[in-house]
């Protein structure tokens, strides 16, 4: 299972792109709303209906945790309580932990980053703690990946499908979806 949040302000196209692409490499993926209703309002005006509410949702059972970036999204996920014991929870538990754009910044404040080779938005660096920043559009370190931006939210998904499903089903999404190789 990976659990997707949506808080207001997320960039839609770095929290549908994945979602899209891991449900068709058969990836059970639940979107949860950060806020009190299903609905929630991209940084763009798209509103989103999330499959679940955080306060009704156990993400123990979660093996990736996936932080779409946009502002002021992330500031929202960086602000709520139960981020943080959700990211530490997974991380225990060996799971994955993925951001998008700004979102990093998430992971770095709390120490998730710390020694990896990470990436995010332009102007957010100083948000990763620890983390070696890479030139790469992906970056996956370990049981981290990171992304640099909206431009490569389809980049994001294959990755993030390559990492929970593997290579060969990831390469049929991508291939079925008419989307350019992948390139480093």
């Amino acid at each position: 299972m990976v659990y997707l949040f949506l808080a207001e302000g997320f960039e839609e196209i770095e929290a549908l792109a994945p979602v899209d692409f891991l449900r068709r490499a058969g990836v059970s993926v639940t979107t949860v709303a950060v806020g009190d209703a299903l609905s929630v309002r991209g940084a763009h005006g798209i509103e989103v209906r999330a499959d679940a509410l955080l306060s009704q949702t156990d993400c123990s059972d979660g093996e990736m945790i996936v932080l779409p970036g946009g502002m002021p999204g992330t500031t929202h996920l960086d602000e709520c309580p139960a981020m943080s014991e959700i990211l530490a929870s997974a991380s225990a538990r060996g799971a994955y932990l993925a951001a998008i754009c700004a979102a990093p910044m998430v992971l770095g404040k709390r120490g998730y980053l710390n020694g990896r080779s990470a990436v995010c938005y332009p102007g957010f660096e100083s948000e990763l703690a620890g983390a070696s920043i890479s030139a790469s559009p992906v970056v996956r370190d370990g049981k981290v990946i990171t992304a640099k931006s909206a431009g490569v939210a389809w980049q994001f998904a294959y990755r993030l499908a390559e990492a929970l499903v593997g290579t060969a089903i990831a390469e049929q999404v991508r291939t079925s979806l008419f989307l350019p190789e992948m390139r480093d």
